[in-house]
């Protein structure tokens, strides 16, 4: 060690690692009891024209909408159980080949049995074993096949569409898969633009490198790579919120890469994107107005009223009563509406109400590694909790005089976790920054809402593509 230079924060964080997080104070899940919105058919129509309404304005008040995707990373944990060659999964793969939308029986000719798996897998043959999530052949239709970068564009036209007819995605991958990317929208955006009458802004972001975080030794030392230096590794998703930052949209929705369907399920899941955009646009609204009010009049009935609409909407409980520089603290904050899907297993990581270290409470979307496995209290409002969270959030980034908020200032520092990876055979921790909608989001007015189990679709293993939301 005596050659290694530590920086100023590779310090910080081994002491992070050595004092670790603090457990989130759980008062209870987040329910339709408390804590999430179950909507009404009336409440979903309205909330759906009021998207529709602001996604047609061409006047002066039009709102811009974007899209934003996480696609970092590669593919292989996708295929984890193929590497490891387990037996049932192999002969499930073997079997349904040409249930998958990549399968091409000119281009894997008269394979069989595990040599399938290695041509899908290995760089002799479609080398998705490398490959991130993004580019990989989800879908297979009559005239086409598509990936899933190729069914968010699609995604995009039906919802994110602004009043100039400009349909904005942003995707953040990791640098070696640009030309993969780049490559992947090439070959369907000139087709899509024509098919939708829309025009495409696709910029593809980075994880930016400097927020990589330092990994270190079971005894919390600095971790040495036998070439003689630090291992930094990247500190997460809770790394995004630098990307998301700086997207110039009043409205951003963010779904993850590797949630999409076949098309038969988009006017389902695009009407219910429309639900938590006209929520939030509802909701930005009644943010705004109360500001310009406490402004103006901060009456006591006024604050009366601001504050029963911050516990009753949001869950923001002060337990005291509040002054209107007080209110208004708490309505300057970037807004979500977070879409959250019934348990239908075992219950996880999810929506849950939390006491913050001044007392008061918020709603708050928490990991299972932060919820303290001998608190008794904790654990049983995780066995309790009715609802996870798929990563279906729309969020308004500009404040009331149409400024971008700064995102960093609602983050919390405390909301990270720590863990166990290996490099090279050896055991190894790394620290994971407050996840982005986690604790990079603590600060946020938050909105939960329930939101149909159909419109959850992800790929986590390639079996899911056997699925019938991915059979076309």
């Amino acid at each position: 060690m005596e050659n290694i230079k530590l920086s100023p924060s590779d310090i910080e964080q081994i002491e992070r690692f050595k004092t670790g997080f603090p457990w989130m104070d759980i008062i209870a899940p987040a329910t339709p009891s408390k804590g999430i919105r179950v909507l009404s058919p009336e409440e979903v129509d309205k909330a759906v024209n009021t998207a529709e309404s602001a996604l047609r304005d061409k006047g002066g008040n039009a709102l811009s909408f974007a899209k934003f995707v996480p696609a970092s990373g590669a593919a292989s944990r996708m295929f984890k159980d193929l590497f490891n060659k387990n037996v049932n999964i192999v002969n499930k793969f073997v079997q349904n080949i040409e249930k998958f939308a990549f399968y091409d029986k000119s281009i894997y000719g008269q394979l069989e049995g595990e040599a399938l798996v290695d041509f899908t897998l290995g760089d002799e043959g479609l080398g998705y074993g490398k490959k991130p999530k993004g580019v990989l052949k989800f879908h297979r239709y009559p005239s086409e096949v598509r990936t899933a970068i190729a069914e968010h564009l699609v995604e995009a036209a039906e919802y994110a569409v602004s009043a100039d007819g400009k349909a904005r995605v942003v995707v953040t991958i990791s640098p070696e898969h640009t030309e993969l990317f780049k490559a992947a929208i090439a070959e369907v955006k000139a087709e899509y633009e024509q098919r939708y009458g829309i025009e495409y802004d696709i910029t593809l972001v980075y994880q930016y490198e400097w927020t990589d975080t330092l990994a270190v030794t079971a005894d919390n030392e600095a971790f040495v790579t036998p070439e003689g230096k630090l291992l930094h590794r990247p500190g997460g998703h809770g790394a995004l919120i630098h990307n998301l930052k700086e997207v110039d949209a009043d409205i951003v929705s963010i779904k993850n890469i590797d949630n999409v369907a076949v098309e038969s399920y988009l006017p389902l899941s695009a009407k219910w994107k429309k639900v938590l955009m006209g929520l939030a646009i509802d909701l930005r609204e009644r943010i705004f107005s109360y500001i310009g009010k406490l402004q103006e009049n901060p009456s006591d009935s006024l604050c009366a009223e601001v504050q029963a609409f911050l516990e009753d909407e949001l869950c923001i409980s002060l337990g005291r009563k509040a002054d209107a520089s007080t209110l208004l603290s708490l309505l300057r904050r970037p807004i979500r509406v977070a879409g959250m899907v019934k348990n239908e297993g075992e219950p996880g990581g999810g929506p849950f109400i939390i006491r913050e270290k001044d007392g008061s409470t918020s709603l708050q979307i928490l990991e299972g590694v932060q919820i303290n496995p001998a608190d008794t209290h904790a654990q049983e409002c995780l066995k309790a909790s009715t609802h996870f969270n798929p990563v279906d959030i729309v969020c308004v980034l500009k404040d009331a005089e149409g400024k971008n908020f700064n995102l960093l200032d609602y983050v919390d520092a405390d909301a990270g976790f720590i863990s166990s990876k290996s490099y090279q055979g050896t055991e190894i921790k790394a620290l994971e920054l407050p996840g982005l909608w986690n604790g990079a989001m603590s600060r946020w007015n938050t909105l939960f809402v329930e939101v149909p189990v159909e419109t959850f679709n992800p790929v986590k293993t390639v079996m899911d593509l056997l699925r019938p939301a991915h059979q076309g």
